[in-house]
Formats: C-alpha cells, sequence, structure tokens
C-alpha cells in the first residue's frame, strides 16, 4: 500500500474531529472519504441498533433507497464482519454465500467493522466495485485503517455529544432543583416536576403519581405531555397498577413496551398508543416512598444506568421539595391557629372588661332600688314593674358573672 496515498483520506478522516460536532454529519463524510479513496463503486455505513441489535444503514453512496436493509448480525457478509469483530473480503461476490445483494452488478465486495474501545463491534462500512478481483488484500488493510480512523473519530463525536447532554442535563438538574425548594404551593410543584423532567429526559410524556401507603392506593398528581385521553383520576388500587413495582422495590424500574398486550389492563397507563417505554422512579423521603415519577416515551428505549440516575436525582429534589411544601402548610396552619387563639383571647379579655365595667353600674342600681324602700299594694299595677325590674337586674347580674367566670384562668391544670 503506498503510505503517501493513504495520508490524505487519513487526515481528511481526522480532521473531522475539529470540523463538526454532529455525529449524523460525520457519517456521512467518513463514508464519502473512505469510498472516495478506494474508488467504490457503491458504499454504506451500518451501525448496529441498540434497540433491534442489528445493523441499520446510516449512510449510502450508489445504493437503491429501500425501506428494508436492516442486517442481523451473522447476515450477509456486513453482518458477518459485525459478528466477528474483523474484515473481509469477498473477491467473487456473487460465488461467496455469505453475500447478500442490495443491487445488481456487483463483482467484488469488502467490509471492515468500526470498533468501540474496548474492541466491540459499533458498526460496520462496505464497499463494492462491479468487476470482481477489483479489491485485494492491500485494499483491505487500507480498508481497516481508514475504518480505525473513523472509528475514532465516531468515538471522539459521540463522546462529546454525551459529555454535552450531560451538561445540560446537569445544568437543568441544578436549576429545577432550585426552582422546587420554592415553590410552596403542592400543584405548582407537582406540575414543575413533571414539566422539567420531561423536558431533560426528552421524553413524549411525564406523570407524577402519589402514593397513599393506609388506602394501597395511587392517584395521578400532575401529568405533562401529550395523549389522546387524559390520565386516569381518581384513587387506582395499587395492585391493578404498573408504577407498583417501583414502589414496592423503592428502586427505578424501566419497562421497555407497554404497549404489549399484558399491559393494556393496567389502570394507571395513559391512553396513549403512542408511548412506548416507561421508567418509574419511585419518590422516597427518609426510607418513606411519598410517589412515583414516570417518564414516557415514543420509542422503544432501554434507559442506561446514567439516565436512572438522573431521574433518582430528580425523584429526591421533588420528594425533599414535596416534605417541604407539606411542612410549610402545616406551619401555616399553626400559625392560622395560633392567630385565631390570640382573637379569642383578646376577645375574651375585652368580653371581661366590658363585663366588670357593666357590673358596677349594675350592682349600682341594685343597691339604690333596694334602698328606696317602694312598697306598693297588691292591687297597684307598680307592684308587678318593681318585680320585673328587679328580675331583670339578677338576669343580667348572672350574664356578667358567667362572663368573667369563662374570662378567667383556670386554677389548675391537673386533674384526675
Amino acid at each position: 500500500m503506498d503510505n503517501s496515498a493513504s495520508a490524505d483520506p487519513l487526515l481528511a478522516l481526522a480532521s473531522l474531529a475539529t470540523r463538526t460536532d454532529d455525529p449524523d454529519f460525520a457519517l456521512g463524510e467518513i463514508l464519502s472519504i473512505i469510498a472516495g479513496a478506494l474508488r467504490a463503486d457503491s458504499a454504506s455505513l451500518a451501525l448496529l441498533s441498540p434497540d433491534s441489535g442489528k445493523l441499520e444503514t446510516e449512510a449510502s453512496l450508489g445504493l437503491p433507497a429501500t425501506e428494508d436493509t436492516a442486517l442481523a448480525p451473522g447476515q450477509g457478509i456486513p453482518g458477518w464482519v459485525a459478528w466477528h469483530g474483523k474484515a473481509l473480503l469477498a473477491e467473487d461476490a456473487a460465488n461467496d454465500p455469505r453475500y447478500r445483494a442490495l443491487r445488481p452488478g456487483v463483482g467484488c465486495q469488502m467490509a471492515a467493522p468500526l470498533l468501540s474501545a474496548e474492541g466491540e463491534a459499533l458498526g460496520v462500512i462496505t464497499l463494492d466495485r462491479n468487476a470482481a478481483g477489483a479489491y485485494g488484500p492491500a485494499e483491505l488493510a487500507q480498508l481497516t485503517q481508514l475504518t480505525e480512523e473513523g472509528a475514532r473519530v465516531l468515538r471522539r463525536l459521540w463522546q462529546l455529544g454525551h459529555l454535552q447532554d450531560k451538561a445540560r442535563q446537569l445544568e437543568t438538574l441544578l436549576t429545577t432543583g432550585q426552582s422546587l425548594v420554592s415553590k410552596l404551593e403542592q400543584q405548582e410543584l407537582f406540575d414543575t416536576l413533571t414539566r422539567d423532567t420531561r423536558r431533560m429526559m426528552q421524553s413524549r410524556a411525564c406523570g407524577l403519581y402519589l402514593y397513599d401507603p393506609e388506602r394501597g392506593t395511587v392517584r395521578f398528581a400532575s401529568y405533562t405531555g401529550s395523549a389522546v385521553a387524559p390520565p386516569p383520576a381518581g384513587d387506582l388500587r395499587l395492585d391493578a397498577c404498573l408504577v407498583a413495582a417501583a414502589i414496592h422495590t423503592r428502586r427505578a424500574i424501566a419497562f421497555s413496551d407497554i404497549q404489549s398486550p399484558e399491559f393494556l389492563d393496567l389502570a394507571d397507563l395513559p391512553r396513549d398508543d403512542q408511548l412506548r417505554s416507561l421508567l418509574a422512579t419511585p419518590l422516597a423521603y427518609e426510607g418513606e416512598v411519598v410517589g412515583v415519577l414516570a417518564v414516557f416515551t415514543d420509542r422503544v428505549r432501554r434507559f442506561d444506568n446514567d439516565e436512572k440516575r438522573l431521574c433518582s436525582a430528580l425523584a429526591s429534589l421533588g420528594a425533599v421539595a414535596l416534605q417541604h411544601a407539606r411542612l410549610y402548610a402545616r406551619v401555616f396552619r399553626s400559625e392560622e391557629s395560633l392567630r385565631k387563639n390570640e382573637q379569642l383571647t383578646t376577645l375574651g379579655l375585652l368580653a371581661a372588661e366590658i363585663a366588670h365595667e357593666i357590673r358596677n353600674p349594675l350592682t349600682v342600681l341594685k343597691l339604690l332600688l333596694g334602698g328606696l324602700g317602694l312598697d306598693f299594694s297588691p292591687e297597684d299595677p307598680r307592684r308587678t314593674d318593681m318585680r320585673v325590674i328587679g328580675e331583670k337586674l339578677d338576669q343580667l347580674e348572672a350574664i356578667v358573672t358567667r362572663v368573667l367566670n369563662f374570662a378567667k384562668a383556670p386554677s389548675s391544670l391537673h386533674s384526675r
């Protein structure tokens, strides 16, 4: 192999890491550089999908557009390369039993794996020539060298994107934490938690369930996202809910496809046939589960450990903020009660003062009335008037006495 001939494509591949931070753009550029260097008549770059486990075409040159191009590991020459993790040359493709035609007229095909830093296959680059025997061991070695450099570029870009995502998530986590602790109204807190979690996880929907351990039920407290129908309302029995798994295990539980038949009768799932995967994370405070934070995606998704840890952090913040809001509500109610007691105490003191002020002139009236010595004959109607006046004065004195006795502090706070 001519080293001077390979220097330019190697340099072009290496410079991609500084010219772009978009992995999707880099995939097309990598394929174009390698196919041009080896004068391929057609070429493809396929990556192993973490969801399906198949090789799915991400970029192609000179191949017809077809819907079904995915290859299982071991299927076709690219599948064989992905399965074994090493390059392969079929100088006469038509007579190689591993060859699978994607276009007519291919006489020679070779493929090399895109490997991870640990040596695991991430994808495959495949090159075709129309003439049989157009590629040989030298071209296969060159393809291997260029593919290794392309894999290094992709790993750098993927790592950069991963770090950028983590930085964005951390920033959102800090912002969310500051926002949550400032929410003193519970419904506002619930809505903020689901809204920020949905944005951070880039999911289709997010829901918050509150758990009542005494009744053994959960209920939707907040839901953010698309739904054909509103989430189920009211209390839902725990044994009929999918989020019960997170409550019982006290850890995050992922379900890859909630549209499967075994999940259709569960009461707590929103009625949306676009929802696919679910990550349910318990909200726990001092060892007690108070709710579940549920993240719904619109495609089958395998939640990695970083995503589970992120949701756990959000759930912990939510649990602390919820406890904070509940304590604030209790303090507010206590203050309200103390304020009412203070008003009642003031009212009692005021009533006692008024009663005392009334009793003094009332006593004088009674004394003066008794000192007049008025004694009318039984036939005189004024005798009845004097009796009624005396009764009313006694009634007023009894009322004043009761008010004063009520306003007095008890002599003892202890009793059997």
